[in-house]
């Protein structure tokens, strides 16, 4: 399973809110809600929540290995 927190973690180390990546950087509230929800998104968004962030793919997602 693909999860979203370290995405969290990183918008909280760099002082970035959603509000922030809403109106500056024009992510959409779905976008935001699929992140929520641990849904997929595509690698071409993957890229730039790490372009917005200035962060690594790591800081953004992490595979969680269902048992």
């Amino acid at each position: 399973m693909i999860s979203y927190d370290p995405f969290y973690q990183t918008m909280k180390k760099k002082g970035i809110t959603t509000y922030k990546l809403i109106n500056q950087f024009g992510v959409s509230r779905s976008l935001l809600d699929r992140l929520k929800h641990n849904k997929p998104i595509s690698t071409v968004t993957l890229n730039d929540l790490c372009t917005y962030l200035d962060c690594r793919v790591e800081d953004v997602i992490a595979f969680i290995k269902e048992e």
